[in-house]
């Protein structure tokens, strides 16, 4: 079964954008007890929606989807630092000086997850990581590479249920 048309490569790629965008967003706000920036937020979609559009021309497997999703989630999570830190700072406080004369302040205007933050406990970004021992990194990617394998199988079910339901429904459409 055919599923490359642009309609539903449109579609295929907004979905798997909008459950790695939110996946990872709130993931990351969990972890760091802060908010993200919405500017940051939009750009990750926007690089994610790009390249699964690019790459949605034809059903994937279970290691091809893997292949691309833990890098994306990575990628994804270190954007989501680097805004975090350029927008309220290394200590989660907000950014002063000439960072604010450059317009930082325009880029950062807006946050997602604030109540999720809120929910975690805290309102200071890497509150719980500052002191962490040097092994919670490597527990970090081997969360992020978990996350990632099953939202790689769940993904590929959803593939595999979408090629079924395109086959069934064309051929109870154009039977003679």
């Amino acid at each position: 079964m055919d599923i490359s048309g642009t309609q539903l490569r449109a579609v295929r790629a907004a979905l798997f954008t909008a459950f790695v965008v939110t996946l990872s967003t709130a993931s990351h706000v969990l972890l760091s007890r802060a908010p993200l920036p919405v500017t940051t937020v939009a750009a990750v979609a926007a690089g994610v929606f790009c390249t699964a559009y690019a790459l949605a021309g034809r059903e994937r497997g279970f290691g091809r989807i893997a292949a691309l999703l833990i890098p994306l989630e990575l990628a994804a999570d270190t954007v989501f630092t680097t805004g975090q830190h350029a927008c309220y700072g290394r200590a989660g406080g907000p950014v002063t000086g000439p960072l604010r004369a450059v317009g930082f302040d325009v880029l950062c205007h807006g946050a997602v997850g604030t109540p999720l933050a809120q929910m975690a406990g805290g309102s200071r970004a890497s509150a719980v990581l500052a002191h962490a021992d040097p092994a919670a990194a490597w527990l970090l990617l081997a969360a992020h590479v978990c996350v990632g394998l099953l939202a790689a199988a769940w993904l590929r079910r959803g593939e595999r249920a979408l090629t079924q339901l395109l086959r069934a429904v064309a051929a109870t459409t154009f039977r003679p």
